[in-house]
């Protein structure tokens, strides 16, 4: 049976009647209405009813009060919100809850902003803090750290976000790439990218967790074991026969030299094109024997050109101007001024099988970093040279020669003597020989 609400006001002039929701089973309303102990016992066993009849009952009262009287569709919306009360909560929640999640997928979090980070930086559209667009090679070492933080989610089955990145999570995540065997320069490299993409973040107001700043929170980095090649070395690697090797061999030893003669990074000497050639007009006064009058000398005055090579470097942006010494003068001459390109990892993969076809085979001990700890190996020096072994070897040779150490900075863009020493790798015995050879007080 279908229960109807009927709502009557002499004073305001209404006489609502219509049907509610609610329904009860006839017979028992009609036993109810036999006695009051019935009414009661009915009530007892229809408490929710009860309930939901009472809230309409006190509602509908205080529409009395009101200067306007209660409209029938005013009764029905009290009635039907009385009646579909934990449904209507149920929508309110879903609805909430739909709200949020929606407004979820437009909020920034730090998944997508290491996301668009990467696309970004890897499309030029977001440039270094030298307003320069990123060098492939740095593009290329975030990217790196980016997946290793990645590969860390995976490990912890958990998305991170930017109110996360704390000491605890510090802690944790510099134990796991330890655990993964991760040299202390990778993991080092993992949280210094990481805080730059979180003070990136933090400044494009994404968030306000500033936990990544404490000074515990830092990425390490240890000078590794690097070495150089002597001038022998590389005599012996520029007298390989490689009339049997595919060409891309030939070429990239060519290339390797051309790094080692300018002391730059590969992403500079594999990219050299010829607009960077000039030859400069120098004049140069010289100072000869006079066969006429000995004990002095005849002033000449030579002019000529000399061809250097003008790069701006990509990692930093720094202007350079490098000489063209008799070597890499040789090796423009071969391509006309037109070096050619390789990948840089078919440039690291030929260089080290050329080193191990010269000879350079003899063990060197380095110390490697693995899980956090300092391990001793011995390896044949070929299996060391790399591609940047180019840029090591050039600054060496050239601070061995006796060139001013700032001068040598000129030429490979370091801003401060100390980074340029990281650079130099020559053994104590070679330094010594150098220091005897420039100055009188040791001879």
């Amino acid at each position: 049976m279908t229960l109807f609400v009927r709502v009557q006001c002499l004073r305001q002039k209404i006489n609502h009647r219509l049907a509610t929701p609610f329904e009860v089973d006839v017979r028992e309303w009609n036993a109810s209405k036999r006695s009051k102990i019935a009414w009661q016992n009915f009530l007892r066993n229809h408490m929710e009813l009860t309930e939901k009849l009472a809230r309409i009952k006190k509602e509908l009262e205080a529409t009395e009060t009101r200067p306007k009287p209660v409209t029938k569709e005013e009764v029905r919306k009290i009635v039907n919100e009385v009646y579909y009360a934990e449904q209507l909560h149920r929508q309110r929640i879903r609805t909430e809850a739909n709200a949020m999640s929606e407004a979820g997928k437009d909020r920034m979090n730090l998944r997508k902003f290491i996301t668009k980070f990467r696309r970004d930086i890897a499309s030029g559209a977001r440039l270094t803090e030298r307003n320069t667009v990123y060098a492939k090679g740095t593009v290329y070492a975030i990217s790196q750290a980016c997946e290793r933080l990645r590969k860390y989610e995976r490990h912890i089955h958990h998305i991170l976000d930017f109110d996360e990145i704390d000491l605890k999570f510090y802690s944790d995540y510099t134990a796991y790439l330890n655990s993964q065997g991760y040299s202390i320069n990778t993991t080092g490299k993992c949280i210094k990218v990481l805080k730059q993409i979180m003070a990136l973040s933090e400044a494009e107001g994404y968030h306000h967790n500033s936990k990544y700043k404490d000074k515990r929170f830092k990425g390490t980095r240890i000078d590794v074991d690097s070495i150089y090649l002597t001038r022998e070395e590389l005599d012996r690697i520029d007298a390989v026969d490689l009339s049997g090797m595919p060409e891309d061999f030939a070429i990239a030893r060519d290339i390797f030299m051309v790094g080692v003669w300018t002391a730059q990074r590969i992403s500079d000497y594999n990219n050299i094109h010829r607009d960077e050639i000039q030859s400069v007009p120098m004049r140069q006064i010289i100072e000869d024997p006079d066969p006429e009058h000995p004990g002095k000398t005849i002033t000449k005055v030579l002019d000529k050109e000399v061809k250097v090579i003008n790069i701006t470097q990509q990692k930093t942006g720094t202007k350079v101007s490098v000489p063209c010494s008799p070597s890499l003068l040789k090796i423009l001459e071969k391509y006309n001024d037109d070096i050619p390109r390789l990948p840089d990892q078919l440039i690291n993969d030929n260089i080290k099988e050329i080193a191990r076809l010269a000879g350079i085979i003899e063990p060197v001990c380095v110390t490697v970093t693995k899980g956090g700890r300092h391990v001793k190996e011995m390896v044949p020096k070929y299996k060391l040279v790399l591609s940047h072994t180019a840029r090591r070897t050039g600054a060496t040779l050239m601070y061995l020669s006796g060139m001013d150490i700032y001068d040598i900075m000129k030429i490979t863009g370091h801003t401060t003597p100390v980074m340029l020493k990281k650079y130099i790798k020559a053994d104590t015995l070679e330094v010594v020989h150098k220091i005897m050879t420039k100055y009188n007080y040791f001879k």
